[in-house]
């Protein structure tokens, strides 16, 4: 009853609520905040992950032009039916890269983190063009103009360059050489070696929509096909001490 009392006293009492309100959130924020201050790096260090090539970065930033995060997420949630449907889940560092990241908070669509070499470039394209020829109950519109937009890649050095301002690991080789990495991805009979020299071995090169021209659907498509393909799984191993 003494404890109640006590407790009557606090709530009768707008300037004590108040004082003592803000001293348990106080308490609580520092707990929670003063152990990062500690911390090296708060993203744990994964093999495997790089920068965007310069036609994946155009991709991406196509994606979100045209908005495709409002309806699809790319954040895999440590919960078994998450898992069981698309895979590990996400990593901090696979959207280290991102600026802004693309984890989203609904989902209209499947989300997209490990949508990286699930379907063929094909069936991107004819996903994009026609949504509802590959997946007859989806309410996604038509994306087929992005066959007909030529792209050149003419600013694509000056969004690395930005990137790279605000902590992507561009070098000066990578900017350098930005627009002719960006052609040389989309096509398989360039010369493609200082490509995968700046990037690793793992970048896909090819002709990602099919069509003689370079275009925002080759871009798009390069971007969707490595989401969640960079961290091989099989290997990889927590870092328990986080």
């Amino acid at each position: 009853m003494a404890i109640l009392d006590k407790h009557k006293i606090l709530e009768t009492n707008a300037t004590l609520l108040l004082i003592f309100s803000f001293l348990v959130v106080t308490i609580g924020g520092l707990v929670q905040i003063t152990p990062l201050f500690y911390l090296e790096n708060t993203i744990e260090k994964v093999e495997g992950m790089r920068p965007y090539t310069p036609l994946e970065m155009a991709g991406r930033e196509i994606y979100i032009r045209e908005g495709c995060y409002t309806c699809h997420s790319q954040m895999i949630r440590p919960m078994r039916d998450e898992v069981e449907r698309y895979g590990h889940y996400s990593l901090a560092a696979e959207s280290m890269y991102d600026h802004p990241f693309q984890w989203g908070s609904k989902r209209t669509g499947p989300d997209l983190a490990r949508v990286g070499g699930r379907y063929s470039d094909q069936w991107h394209v004819d996903h994009l063009r026609d949504p509802q020829s590959v997946v007859p109950e989806s309410v996604m519109p038509k994306y087929g103009f992005l066959e007909h937009r030529k792209i050149d890649g003419k600013y694509i050095g000056d969004i690395m360059a930005a990137n790279a301002v605000v902590g992507t690991p561009y070098t000066e080789e990578m900017l350098a050489n930005a627009q002719a990495d960006f052609r040389a991805q989309a096509d398989p009979d360039s010369d493609f070696d200082g490509l995968l020299e700046r990037y690793g071995d793992k970048v896909s090169v090819r002709n990602f929509d099919g069509q003689p021209d370079l275009t925002e659907a080759d871009a798009l498509v390069a971007y969707l096909q490595m989401l969640g393909t960079l961290v091989d799984f099989s290997t990889f191993t927590p870092d328990a001490s986080r």
